[in-house]
C-alpha cells in the first residue's frame, strides 16, 4: 500500500486522513504541508488547486461521513456596519431593516474577517465569531445586523444575522444591495 494516496476522495498520508479531494480541489490540513505531499498532489490530474485549511485533519477525524459527496469548505467574510451609518440600522432584525432602510447594502458594511473556516454550519460559525475570535478577526462579537458571507470560486452566499438565527439574502443584479432570497 502506498504511503500517500487518495481513497474515495480522502487524501491519506501514512494512514492519516490529511485532506479532502473534490471538484478539482484538494483541501489539506497545513500540518501535512510537506514536500512529498505537495509533489504527490501536483502529479494528480484530478487536482487543479491545493488549499491548506486549518482544522481539516480534525474535521476528517470527527466526521465519519466525510467524502466527495460532502460539500467542500468555503471561505468566510464577516461584514459589520460601518461606524458612520445611521445608528438605528445597528442591531435590528432583518424585517425591520428592510421596512425602514431597505435591503442590506454592502456599501454600509466593512469586512472584519476574511479567511478560511473549519465549517460551513452557520450555528458553529456564530459560536466561532462569538467565543473564539479567530486570528485576523477585527470586529465585535457576531451580532444582529452583521452579515456572514460564505464563498468559493463558484460564488457567494450571504446570511444576515437576524433575531433568531440567520436570514439568507442575495445580491440584487448589478448592485451592492443584498435582497431577500426567494429560494428559502
Amino acid at each position: 500500500m502506498k504511503p500517500i494516496r487518495i481513497e474515495k476522495g480522502i487524501l491519506i498520508y501514512y494512514g492519516n486522513r490529511a485532506g479532502l479531494v473534490t471538484d478539482g480541489y484538494a483541501q489539506v490540513d497545513p500540518m501535512f504541508r510537506r514536500e512529498d505531499v505537495s509533489q504527490f498532489l501536483e502529479e494528480q490530474p484530478a487536482v487543479r488547486e491545493v488549499k491548506w485549511v486549518e482544522g481539516m485533519f480534525e474535521r476528517l477525524m470527527t466526521h465519519t461521513k466525510e467524502g466527495p459527496e460532502q460539500p467542500p469548505l468555503k471561505n468566510c467574510r464577516v461584514w459589520q456596519l460601518k461606524p458612520e451609518v445611521d445608528i438605528r440600522m445597528k442591531f435590528i432584525g432583518y424585517e425591520e431593516l428592510c421596512h425602514v432602510f431597505g435591503t442590506p447594502d454592502l456599501r454600509n458594511y466593512t469586512p472584519v474577517y476574511n479567511g478560511a473556516v473549519q465549517t460551513n454550519d452557520l450555528d458553529q460559525l456564530y459560536e466561532v465569531f462569538n467565543l473564539q475570535h479567530p486570528s485576523g478577526y477585527t470586529g465585535h462579537s457576531l451580532s444582529m445586523s452583521d452579515i456572514l458571507e460564505l464563498y468559493d470560486d463558484s460564488g457567494s452566499i450571504y446570511h444576515y444575522v437576524d433575531r433568531c438565527g440567520f436570514q439568507e439574502v442575495k445580491p440584487e443584479a448589478g448592485s451592492q444591495t443584498i435582497g431577500y432570497s426567494q429560494s428559502l
